[in-house]
């Protein structure tokens, strides 16, 4: 409309003539407006990233060391027995935590979905751990997993006549140990999400269903388990970007550097922190979250192509 705007006067529509001089003030205005945002995404976001890409080309650990090895941080990942043992055991607890995780959440979710008492307070229960500080969390579990008597799992455990494991310092179970927590911890967001998608499939479709004698698993699989395609291929991808970001559990259940009992937790971004602010090698370290980003972008765009055809949308 150029610089004709609409102006409502007593009900009537009439031209009104824009001045030059008010379009670039309100233009300006705008601009205000989104500066706050801008310079917290430019100073927090953009800057940081770029500046990692920058000194993931040099062994530097930012002070007085800065000698520039181009690609050579990215290829000495591929000879590091510590970081190719990141990777292996980042994907074994992915693969632990998100295939697991996301079927209980399913099966807890189709059980909060049906009528029953209480049902606000269950659902308030499960999202607790979520909101909670891993950090807090992560101390609870040290003491659920103490290795003796006192350690309320090996207390349970030796009721029923069983033998203290040590879950923390047991090569064997020390994974395990890491991936019930975080399942535990992620349960109730997951949760909560397929408990949204439940309800918002129509019961009509139910309905029908059961007058041409459908019910139970055929239920489910016709109708339920389609329809919350969705909301399944959301928190599998969420699940998969988180999980191979985790870092808090691993460093508060096993504090200091080597990450756990003979490295069976280091993890990627553990091991990154121990390279980056043990070893003060920050070039390196960031050469490591440059491959973290593209691994997880790689996949990303994997899940996209390979499952995002599969999702039935309403």
């Amino acid at each position: 409309m150029g610089k004709e705007g609409i102006k409502r006067i007593d009900g009537d529509l009439r031209p009104r003539v824009r001045r030059p001089g008010t379009v670039v003030l309100e233009d300006l205005g705008a601009y205000l407006y989104i500066l706050p945002a801008t310079a917290v995404l430019v100073v927090f976001h953009f800057f940081p990233a770029f500046y990692a890409a920058y000194i993931s080309l040099f062994n530097t650990n930012l002070l007085g060391r800065w000698n520039f090895v181009g690609l050579g941080n990215y290829i000495e990942m591929f000879s590091d027995p510590d970081f190719l043992r990141s990777v292996s055991n980042t994907l074994i607890y992915v693969l632990g935590t998100v295939p697991v995780g996301l079927a209980i959440a399913l099966a807890v979710a189709y059980l909060l979905n049906q009528k029953i008492r209480a049902s606000g307070f269950f659902r308030t229960a499960y999202f607790l751990p979520y909101v909670t500080p891993v950090v807090a969390i992560s101390i609870v579990w040290m003491w659920i997993y103490k290795d003796d008597s006192s350690g309320m799992l090996n207390s349970i455990i030796n009721m029923f006549g069983g033998s203290s494991q040590r879950w923390l310092l047991d090569p064997k179970w020390s994974m395990f140990a890491l991936v019930v927590m975080s399942i535990w911890r992620h349960l109730g967001y997951n949760v909560i999400i397929f408990l949204a998608g439940l309800q918002n499939i129509p019961q009509e479709y139910y309905d029908a269903a059961a007058i041409d004698g459908a019910s139970g698993w055929k239920l489910f699989s016709n109708i339920t388990w389609p329809l919350l395609s969705p909301t399944t291929y959301f928190l599998t991808v969420i699940s998969i970007i988180g999980s191979f970001q985790v870092f808090t559990q691993a460093y508060v259940l096993w504090p200091g550097g080597g990450g756990g009992p003979l490295k069976t937790t280091l993890v990627v971004v553990k091991y990154l922190y121990d390279v980056g602010w043990g070893e003060f090698r920050f070039g390196y370290a960031a050469a490591i979250g440059y491959f973290l980003f593209f691994v997880i972008f790689l996949l990303t765009l994997i899940q996209r192509k390979a499952l995002g055809n599969k999702v039935y949308y309403q």
